[in-house]
């Protein structure tokens, strides 16, 4: 009795381990395989003035020049044709507010400079025909961070590796992020803080 409840034993631990390496094999990840469905894959998005959770120099913010930062990324993934990127601050104490729309960069372009003219909506030489949108200021362009005293406030740049251009000048994030609907293949982000 003794030797078949082992037997019974070692056979449904066998099976159980079956599974377990089938599983492994043919079912995946569940969140890798949800991002391979839904097609959006991460990559890397970068700033040679800040690290990701460093603080933002003032150079970059309405305390110092408030021009935009250098940004670059690599890892793009396949069927780029342009990208988006979108700088906001969720800590805003009337909600998320908006510094910085910039699309149509083309899959050619890694990087931008800093102090990217804040006047043009369409933009010339070297990022000709890059379109910029409005921010919360109302106004086209980089808005760099101008928070009220207090703690320190997020500051996300956030990129989108799109499928297509989307050919429509001066939109908010909302009218770019309905526009980029269905057409996200992927994205990343860089976060920096400031303080006040």
């Amino acid at each position: 009795m003794n030797q078949f409840m082992y037997l019974f034993c070692y056979l449904i631990s066998f099976f159980m381990f079956l599974g377990i390496q089938n599983t492994t094999v043919y079912g995946g990840n569940p969140e890798e395989k949800n991002q391979k469905k839904e097609g959006k894959m991460s990559f890397t998005l970068k700033s040679n003035t800040f690290q990701d959770g460093d603080k933002i120099p003032s150079k970059y913010t309405c305390d110092g020049d408030d021009i935009s930062p250098n940004l670059y990324w690599d890892d793009v993934p396949e069927g780029t044709q342009s990208f988006a990127l979108i700088c906001d601050d969720p800590d805003a104490p009337v909600g998320v507010w908006d510094h910085w729309i910039i699309y149509d960069i083309p899959d050619t372009i890694k990087s931008l400079d800093e102090n990217v003219d804040r006047q043009s909506s369409v933009l010339g030489e070297p990022l000709k025909d890059v379109l910029q949108g409005v921010n919360s200021w109302n106004r086209i362009g980089y808005g760099g961070p101008c928070p009220p005293g207090g703690s320190p406030h997020r500051y996300f740049f956030k990129i989108y590796a799109l499928d297509t251009f989307i050919k429509k000048q001066k939109l908010n994030k909302k009218e770019l992020i309905k526009e980029m609907e269905g057409h996200i293949v992927g994205e990343a982000q860089l976060m920096g803080k400031y303080q006040r």
